[in-house]
């Protein structure tokens, strides 16, 4: 049996010093014997063994997991293109949904005279309709331009800015399929003006 005795120096001092020790012998003697020990080397003070560091172990995948990560995998192509072609129909479909708001703004407060003038160019367009029999080009050009003349008849102003930047672009495309035709049927003669200026 070991018995131990304290030392009178202070506190963490004492840690550092050696420290008496009495142990008793197994014969019965009564006289104790007297070792002189650190306190690291009795087994009551021993450090405990350092602790191994936890490993970080995944749990296996099961059935469900290995399912949805297929999926997943199949499905990656196909969910890229739809953000591509959403990001890209997302303009075009607010802008149809604005104009359909601002339309009803309009329609919910209307101008004065305003469904009158819709009433009689629905009208021409139905007797187009009507006058229109035989072909189908005469089926769409007829109601078209009567409908076409009785709005200009209403809306003057805006009917001649569209006419003005409708010829504009149909004069730039006519001059531009007459250059395009010219350079098909005479691809030499303009080479040929270009070797004569060049001597």
């Amino acid at each position: 049996m070991l018995k131990v005795t304290g030392s009178a120096m202070p506190g963490p001092v004492s840690l550092l010093f050696p420290t008496r020790v009495f142990a008793a012998s197994r014969d019965g003697d009564p006289q104790p014997s007297a070792l002189s020990l650190l306190r690291d080397e009795l087994s009551l003070y021993t450090a405990p063994p350092p602790l191994q560091k936890p490993r970080n172990v995944q749990p296996e995948a099961g059935q469900l997991e290995q399912s949805v990560a297929t999926l997943r995998e199949f499905t990656e192509p196909y969910t890229g293109w739809c953000k591509d072609t959403y990001s890209t129909i997302k303009p075009k479909v607010q802008s149809v949904v604005q104009c359909g708001s601002d339309t009803y703004a309009y329609l919910k407060d209307p101008p004065k005279d305003f469904y009158p003038r819709v009433g009689v160019i629905g009208f021409t367009g139905v007797l187009g309709l009507f006058l229109a029999r035989g072909s189908r080009i005469k089926r769409f050009m007829l109601p078209a331009g009567l409908m076409t003349v009785s709005a200009s008849m209403y809306y003057p102003e805006k009917a001649a800015t569209i006419v003005k930047s409708a010829g504009d672009s149909v004069y730039d495309r006519a001059v531009q399929s007459y250059a395009a035709l010219e350079k098909m049927v005479n691809p030499q003669s303009k080479s040929g003006k270009d070797s004569e200026t060049k001597p």
